[in-house]
Order: C-alpha cells, then sequence, then structure tokens
C-alpha cells in the first residue's frame, strides 16, 4: 500500500472539524431537551434514541473513516453490523439468562 492512498483512507482536519462540531451539536440537542423540559417523557426519549443513531454515524463516518458506498466500505459496514448483532445479542441473552435464573431461584 503506497504512503498516497494510506493518507487517503484519513480525514483531513476540515472533516475532523466537521464531524466535532456535528458531535457538539448532537450532543448538545438532547441535553437542552432534557434541561429545558419542554417536551413529554416520551418524546424526549424518542429524540434522544434518534439523536443517539445519527451520532453513531457521524462517528462512523468523520472519526472511522467507515465508508457505506465504496466496495470496500460495504465489505465494512457488514463487518460492523455483524459485531453490533454479536454485541446485541450476547447483551440481550446474558439479561434473559439473569433474569431466568433470578426467576428460578425465587420459587
Amino acid at each position: 500500500m503506497s504512503h498516497a492512498h494510506e493518507h487517503e483512507n484519513h480525514g483531513s482536519v476540515k472533516s475532523y472539524l466537521v464531524g466535532f462540531a456535528l458531535s457538539v451539536i448532537l450532543t448538545a440537542i438532547p441535553f437542552w431537551m432534557v434541561m429545558g423540559g419542554a417536551f413529554t417523557k416520551q418524546a424526549t426519549l424518542i429524540g434522544i434514541l434518534a439523536l443517539a443513531v445519527v451520532q453513531i454515524v457521524v462517528q462512523l463516518k468523520y472519526f472511522l473513516h467507515l465508508e457505506f458506498r465504496s466496495e470496500e466500505g460495504k465489505l465494512n459496514s457488514f463487518s460492523f453490523l455483524f459485531t453490533g448483532m454479536v454485541i446485541a445479542l450476547l447483551v440481550v441473552l446474558s439479561i434473559w439468562i439473569i433474569y431466568t435464573a433470578d426467576a428460578l431461584m425465587m420459587r
């Protein structure tokens, strides 16, 4: 891999600043939603979850340089999604096992 190709995989200062600005904004909005109290609890929760998903995409694109359009980016995206699925299954099934074990021990 040439030095020029390695440089292409890394972001520029401008892209890091854009990512940082978006991250700050996407963190400040949920903070304002909670502290302002202008929304119902359900609307606040939905807003926080939606902005969290956008925050994840911003982090992946601007800081981890995960491209979603190129052929290599698609492979990386599938690898990332598979890893996320394994982690989610591990957490959910662990909670289920612990809850079930607790329920059985209380009999």
